[in-house]
């Protein structure tokens, strides 16, 4: 038996980027050098920093793939991939616009109708407008065909009531898209009758309650909603077509830097720690994560080629997600075993706070954007296996 491809061809960044990756790179040091912020662990949800976004908008760095009609840039997503990887590996505090940037916006340009793009991608690419994502419910978390919130048809729109939970920035964001149930089930396809709307999580109805860290740190938040109105105007794409939109949206989700370089920081720290050591046992282990490293890069990256060439590589997404959410708890592991410094998430900037911050935020690396147990049985689908 024949079998396809798990990802896509590897590609080679064009020669262009070399000058915008420099670029990136010098901004980066200057905000160090003048103290805006400190590199941290996992940034990409926990570095809320709006004054930093807006400074990446203003440079043009996000929304660059967005249309220019739309107040973006045009780029390609290869432009788009270095500026991420040069932000997730110096740590930088990315979480206000990262859920906007990365899906929102080319969901938008796939599903969106012209008044929902009009209204939210300017202010995306601006570094304005923020979103979370409503899709985990506290009874349906990997198992998205059992959601309960139900969306009921009234005059002009939609009658919203039920709860999502873990949603990122919620307490922050503007909006967000929420998988919901329009109708029952199928029988005989478990994925029928689910849609996205466009929720205002500021509107009439909408409660947004806190999810505290054991550090005391809050970015998780449970979103409840009493019979909030969502007007015709923000169903996003199709009525029942919802679980074939969020699978297009999980595949900018999963095929990201993002997955294997949340932990990054603390791995470039380990390095530094254990500059000097000789051991060839250590520097096998230190090479192995490294060159690891490499190999998930390379692989993302033909994912990013593929996304500019319009494909939309599901099963290559589920892959990167599943081996770089474990490569980034082998790192965390690495660092505990390697260094006899013990993790403090009070100590000063260096390796005891990215280690303290990795290990708090490890739980979640492997269930976020989909479990690495689902992802195993999309790869199987996807290879004829099951």
């Amino acid at each position: 038996m024949s079998l396809p491809a798990l990802v896509p061809p590897p590609i080679e960044l064009p020669p262009r980027v070399a000058a915008l990756r420099a670029s990136v790179r010098e901004f980066l040091q200057q905000e160090l050098e003048a103290g805006l912020w400190t590199p941290r662990a996992d940034v990409w949800l926990s570095g809320w920093d709006e004054r930093f976004t807006k400074e990446l908008a203003r440079r043009g760095w996000i929304g660059m793939t967005i249309p220019t009609e739309y107040g973006g840039h045009g780029a390609s997503p290869l432009d788009r991939y270095v500026v991420t990887e040069e932000l997730l590996a110096a740590g930088a505090p990315v979480a206000a616009h990262w859920v906007a940037d990365r899906q929102i916006g080319p969901s938008l340009m796939r599903f969106g109708t012209e008044e929902q793009r009009q209204k939210f991608l300017p202010g995306i690419a601006a570094g304005e407008i923020y979103f979370g994502i409503g899709m985990s419910e506290p009874d349906s978390g990997s198992d998205l065909a059992s959601v309960r919130s139900r969306a009921v048809r009234v005059d002009g729109g939609w009658e919203l009531t039920g709860t999502k939970i873990w949603t990122s920035g919620g307490h922050r964001a503007h909006a967000f898209f929420a998988l919901v149930r329009t109708s029952p089930p199928d029988e005989k396809n478990r994925h029928a009758g689910l849609s996205q709307l466009i929720v205002d999580l500021r509107a009439p109805g909408v409660t947004v309650r806190p999810i505290p860290l054991l550090t005391g740190a809050h970015h998780f938040n449970e979103v409840v909603f009493d019979k909030v109105f969502v007007p015709d105007s923000m169903v996003l794409g199709e009525i029942g077509n919802g679980w074939h939109q969020v699978t297009s949206e999980l595949a900018f989700e999963r095929s990201g830097p993002e997955r294997f370089l949340s932990t990054y920081p603390l791995l470039s720290a380990l390095i530094g720690e254990l500059q000097g050591v000789t051991d060839p046992g250590i520097r096998r282990q230190v090479g192995s994560l490294v060159s690891r490293l490499w190999t998930l890069r390379g692989m993302s990256l033909s994912i990013a080629g593929a996304l500019e060439a319009g494909h939309a590589p599901e099963l290559a997404a589920a892959v990167v997600k599943d081996l770089g959410t474990r490569f980034e708890n082998e790192v965390i592991d690495a660092a505990r075993l390697l260094v006899s410094i013990p993790p403090d998430p009070g100590a000063e900037p260096g390796f005891a706070r990215l280690l303290a911050e990795s290990v708090l935020h490890a739980p979640g690396f492997t269930l976020r954007g989909g479990t690495n147990e689902v992802l195993r049985g999309i790869v199987a689908r996807g290879l004829g296996l099951r």
